[in-house]
């Protein structure tokens, strides 16, 4: 078993169980849960997080410079080791995320608009949640229902911000911070897509006019090639008026 095959065979697997952990969280937001149904969410969403980190061992093991790969996957271990600190639950999201990265990162420039998009919507529902499961029940706070999480939640990930829905808790700030730098990077990653769309556009035109502008120039050359022809035939006595006058 080699790396890239586990990775092959875990990659669906993985963004179900994510999108199962997802809607766990939103049950234990949106819901009041009581026994036994919050032992039933509770443990759902501890099983997801064990079927993380057995993916991350066993890529860890997999690994062909295990060291290498450890620091270049960082993030990967703090989804592991996040669960344990059970009053950033908010956190845990950060999961979800990593997991749909695997298919973005391999994703071929066509769908690149999709899958940004596809990320600003899974960011928009994961901070609406977060940011209800924080703000809800503390009474100076606005966002008290999940229309407003997700209208406050558009708002700051588009850096629009127009202040009528505001986050008042320490973690519905760290919340904010982080759903503001996604905005930008979205913002970035799709004005970078369209450049490089149109970059290339421009690019395959000035290739066909240079096409055409060459083939001209072959055309005239090999038409000035055959006007000295001749005129080196004329003046050698062979060409075509010198044998009329013969």
């Amino acid at each position: 078993m080699t790396l890239d095959r586990w990775q092959r065979l875990t990659d669906t697997p993985l963004i179900v169980v994510a999108l199962v952990f997802v809607v766990a969280y939103a049950w234990t937001v949106l819901a009041d849960l009581r026994p036994p149904a919050d032992r039933v969410q509770d443990a759902v969403m501890w099983g997801a997080w064990a079927l993380f980190g057995i993916d991350y061992i066993v890529r860890l093991t997999l690994a062909e410079r295990r060291w290498q790969w450890f620091w270049r996957h960082l993030l990967d271990l703090a989804i592991v080791v996040l669960p344990v600190l059970r009053p950033l639950r908010l956190l845990r999201l950060v999961g979800l995320l990593a997991i749909f990265q695997r298919f973005a990162g391999t994703a071929f420039r066509g769908r690149a608009m999709l899958y940004v998009f596809s990320y600003g919507a899974v960011l928009v529902l994961m901070a609406g949640l977060a940011v209800l499961d924080a703000e809800q029940n503390d009474i100076h706070s606005r966002i008290h229902s999940f229309g407003e999480a997700l209208w406050w939640a558009c708002v700051t990930i588009t850096t629009v911000g127009y202040g009528d829905i505001v986050p008042v808790t320490v973690i519905g700030k760290f919340i904010a911070v982080g759903l503001m730098i996604a905005g930008v990077g979205i913002v970035g990653t799709v004005a970078a897509t369209i450049a490089s769309y149109f970059i290339e556009k421009v690019g395959e035109r000035d290739e066909l006019e240079q096409r055409v502008t060459r083939r001209h120039i072959k055309e005239v050359m090999d038409e000035l090639a055959e006007v000295k022809t001749m005129l080196v035939m004329m003046q050698a006595g062979t060409g075509p008026a010198n044998k009329v006058e013969e």
